[in-house]
């Protein structure tokens, strides 16, 4: 399967990114099938040169984008598609997350306990009531 991957090239905090062709297997860095675009991060606005007609070409043949390029090719208008997340969260972040989330379906679990409890006492006084008011007639 061939995927359309970024290949860092450039100095030592210069980057400079290639689009390539390559086997998905492969290496980046290693022998690839065609070059079609770049990528350099440090112009402002960053500078993204694509070859839109080879990219289509290849997306024909079934070469598939990583996420980044996914990405990268729908701010370029080429594919009409939401993007993709592209970032992993560190543990500490998951952790802090998960945390969030059993807090707040726990709150959400006292929240319905307390509201059920509360309806049940409106309930149980009037239930009460009506059989006094009988007994007095």
């Amino acid at each position: 399967m061939l995927k359309i991957k970024l290949s860092r090239v450039g100095k030592r905090k210069q980057p400079i990114y290639r689009l390539l062709i390559v086997e998905k297997q492969k290496d980046p860095w290693g022998t690839y099938i065609e070059n079609v675009g770049e990528y350099n991060p440090r112009l402002q606005p960053p500078m993204i040169k694509l070859n839109e007609e080879r990219i289509k070409y290849w997306m024909s043949v079934g070469a598939q984008p990583t996420d980044t390029v996914h990405n990268m090719l729908v701010t370029a208008g080429m594919i009409k598609d939401k993007k993709r997340n592209v970032s992993k969260l560190g543990k500490a972040a998951r952790e802090e997350r998960a945390k969030a989330a059993a807090d707040a379906k726990k709150a959400k679990m006292e929240a319905a306990a307390a509201k059920k409890a509360e309806a049940e006492a409106k309930a149980a006084p009037a239930a009460e009531a009506a059989p006094a008011e009988e007994k007095k007639a």
